[in-house]
Parts: structure tokens; sequence; C-alpha cells
């Protein structure tokens, strides 16, 4: 699990310091990736919340748009559930 700014490095390591992530934060300053993920908010320098599943190919499962942060993580669960038992 990663997450993705368009804050430089510095910040990222400040930020995830204060917050004691168990996860990565990854810098992408001049916007090339979240453009990719079409994740850039309209206007505005920042980058939407948006969760994008990506299997161990490569393949991109998943993507919601519709980030609810008070139960995003038991909803990210669930549809990593929902793909692995499609897998089998």
């Amino acid at each position: 699990m990663y997450g993705l700014s368009f804050d430089d490095v510095a910040t990222q390591a400040k930020f995830h310091a204060k917050e004691k992530l168990s996860f990565r934060l990854l810098s992408d300053p001049d916007g090339s990736v979240v453009a990719k993920y079409d994740a850039a908010m309209q206007g505005r320098p920042f980058a939407k919340r948006v969760t994008i599943l990506i299997d161990a190919k490569g393949i991109v499962r998943a993507i919601d748009n519709q980030v609810d942060v008070r139960n995003h993580g038991t909803d990210v669960l669930e549809k990593i559930r929902e793909l692995r038992a499609s897998d089998e």
C-alpha cells in the first residue's frame, strides 16, 4: 500500500512521521502519476482521494473514486475479498 500526493519528499516525510503511518508515501510534485490515474482535482493543487487496487501482475482490478474516510478501510478489505473470491 502506498499513499501519493503532490507534496515534496520532505513534506511527505514529516507527515509520515507525525501520523506514524505504516505504509509508504510517494511524492508526485509534477502531477504526472496523478494525471495518469485521472486523480487531480480540477482547478486545485491536490489529488482526489482515490483508491486503486492493483494486483501482483500490475493489473488495475478496482478503482474507488468515492472514498469515504470514515469506513474506507472496511470498504477496501471487502473489495479485496470479493476480488480474491472471483479469482478462485
